[in-house]
């Protein structure tokens, strides 16, 4: 496999010349005083040589190893020991104050924006997801317990979360109730000094139990005797795996323990466990049978964290196909300019690997350009005011589920791709890529499987709000292209998007007009909406990023010894033309599979099938 290379120039490009984050950061008071773009730089700066040196060299082994578990001697449960290596990077990890990075600063957190956070993000997963879903989740539920949780639950946990000393696990899943949680079995009873007795089981548990903190605070999902039935009657409650005295000391195990751990097809290195409460001590985060939306501060966070690992996998497979693909020679390019030479050429002259190569860098920069967009947005509905604020929350909002689906069907189909380019050598394990595909399998599946949130984005985004939500990502998009109606050089690109975006706007009506008639109709059209959506959204930012490298190229004063230097903004367009004229065009057959209708899914019985 390809040493990693974090893609440094490249987000640079699309904090300070495409989003224009530095700018952002000075307008908002409360991140004036936090982040600026040297400090910025500086840690992105920082968290490449940790990815590269610390967290890559250790992955293969850690997939090879995975995790180990083992019953205690009284029966109560068992341990789960990390890889090798695996303890070790994680405390250099810590002594860096990564862990800190987004945390709240009144907590001992650093505060920084989720736009600079997503790029660490990034860095870990392109280099392990098994690593860096340790960390993630426990600011995924810091997130939430600042948020949520009382005042004595986060002095008395928040800052050890920050600090690394602890770490933290979401646990929803029952073996009865997936993505259906209204039907949790999980008990909490009231207890006279205001803590509750939390019973139950849960599964699929990402870093239940581990080495690598010395404790673990589970957010848990679970019902009151006398609650509500379905989703109304969820509360959340906070579990710790030791209990903690009123000096923030450790002061004995709590009833908590895992069971098993579960055998996986990829991640071999994150401990996925089942997890047994019985009779735990909790405490209520948040308000009684309002769990749910305490717990979706948690998922949405992680939703758009798991968009970002698929990404991040295609990333990673770009760059190891890249270097295989210029060092592998076999066969002869079709014209008969070498065909004199004796010696093969290398793979990169024929078109079915280029045309691979070229949709993986398409789809990581412009999903890396998305995402980016999307965490703006979310750090303006944090830290901004008035109608910057809101927007940012109308555009979050919508683009959640598109973040989790989208980049990770891209990201797993740039993960096959990169196999198919190394061939024979893409499915053996020394070559590291077929690891990459198993990992990244995952990340349609988990914090609700794609198909749900093309469900959600639809539903809930689309015509729950009669669509005033995709309204305001409309006026983004033509409220550019009105920008560039003067600028000929750019009408290779705002011609194809206007296309598009009328397109995205007539199916979202028309499916605005069938759900009331036929909500079937909305089931069958679910997913290629979402998909739909996503191709329109990246042609926008790819429009985006068109602009600035021609304005840089056109103004002629690009330094060669800079990062970027032509050929840096040359790349751009030439991947934005092949956007535009190679992959832009899957919405057609989308288009059709929509208007199409559902009746060709309904119509056949359940025994025909």
């Amino acid at each position: 496999m390809a040493e990693y290379r974090a893609p440094l120039s490249d987000m640079n490009f699309l904090l300070y010349q495409v989003f224009n984050a530095d700018k952002m950061w000075q307008e908002i008071p409360k991140l004036n005083e936090q982040v600026d773009k040297e400090t910025a730089t500086a840690i992105l700066q920082e968290c490449s040589k940790i990815a590269e040196k610390e967290i890559d060299p250790i992955a293969r082994q850690g997939d090879e190893i995975g995790v180990s578990f083992s019953l205690n001697e009284d029966g109560s449960g068992g341990q789960v020991t990390t890889a090798p290596g695996y303890k070790e990077a994680f405390n250099t990890f810590v002594a860096g104050g990564w862990t800190a990075l987004g945390g709240d600063v009144n907590y001992g957190g650093m505060g920084m924006p989720k736009i600079v956070t997503a790029f660490m993000e990034e860095m870990l997963c392109s280099t392990d997801i098994s690593f860096a879903l340790y960390p993630i989740l426990t600011a995924g539920a810091a997130l939430s317990l600042a948020k949520h949780g009382s005042e004595e639950l986060k002095q008395r946990y928040l800052t050890k979360l920050y600090s690394g000393q602890w770490s933290a696990s979401m646990c929803l899943t029952e073996a009865h109730a997936g993505s259906d949680l209204g039907i949790i079995q999980t008990k909490a009873l009231p207890q006279a000094d205001g803590s509750y007795q939390i019973s139950g089981s849960k599964i699929f548990i990402t870093g239940g139990e581990h080495d690598l903190t010395e404790n673990i605070i589970h957010l848990v999902l679970a019902k009151l005797p006398d609650a509500p039935d379905g989703p109304r009657g969820i509360s959340l409650f906070l579990v710790p795996k030791f209990n903690v005295d009123e000096n923030e000391n450790l002061s004995g195990r709590n009833k908590v323990s895992c069971g098993s751990i579960e055998e996986k097809m990829g991640i071999h290195a994150s401990a996925t466990c089942v997890m047994n409460f019985d009779g735990a001590q909790g405490f209520l985060v948040g308000e009684l049978n309002k769990g749910l939306a305490c717990m979706f501060t948690m998922m949405n966070f992680e939703r758009i964290g798991v968009g970002i690992q698929g990404m991040s996998a295609g990333e990673r497979s770009y760059q190891n196909a890249l270097e295989y693909a210029k060092d592998r020679k076999q066969g002869k390019a079709l014209d008969s300019s070498t065909k004199a030479i004796k010696q093969p050429d290398s793979i990169m002259v024929h078109g079915d690997v280029r045309r691979m190569l070229l949709n993986m860098k398409a789809f990581n920069e412009g999903s890396r350009a998305l995402s980016c967009y999307i965490a703006m947005q979310l750090d303006y509905a944090t830290f901004g005011s008035g109608e910057l604020q809101k927007k940012g929350e109308q555009l979050s909002t919508l683009m959640t589920p598109l973040a989790k689906a989208f980049f990770t069907d891209l990201g797993f189909e740039s993960a096959v791709a990169g196999q198919q380019v190394l061939g024979g050598h893409g499915y053996i394990r020394e070559w590291g890529q077929e690891q990459l595909v198993r990992d990244a399998r995952i990340a349609q599946i988990y914090e609700g499987t794609n198909g749900i949130q093309a469900m959600d984005l639809l539903m809930r985004k689309v015509i729950a709000s009669k669509g005033a939500l995709m309204n305001v990502f409309d006026k983004e998009v033509t409220d550019f292209i009105s920008s560039q109606q003067d600028n000929n050089t750019m009408a290779e690109f705002i011609e194809p998007l206007t296309v598009s975006i009328a397109h995205l706007n007539e199916i979202s009506s028309l499916l605005l007009a069938k759900s009331a008639d036929d909500i079937n109709e909305i089931g069958a059209a679910a997913n290629d909406y979402l998909h739909l959506f996503g191709y329109t959204a990246m042609a926008f930012i790819w429009a985006k990023m068109a602009r600035v490298s021609l304005s840089n190229i056109q103004e002629g004063t690009i330094s060669e010894t800079s990062e970027y230097g032509e050929n840096f903004y040359q790349s751009k367009l030439h991947t934005a033309r092949y956007y535009f004229a190679r992959l832009l065009p899957r919405q057609l057959s989308l288009i059709a599979t929509i208007k199409s209708g559902s009746d060709s899914l309904f119509a056949i019985e359940d025994e025909l099938f």
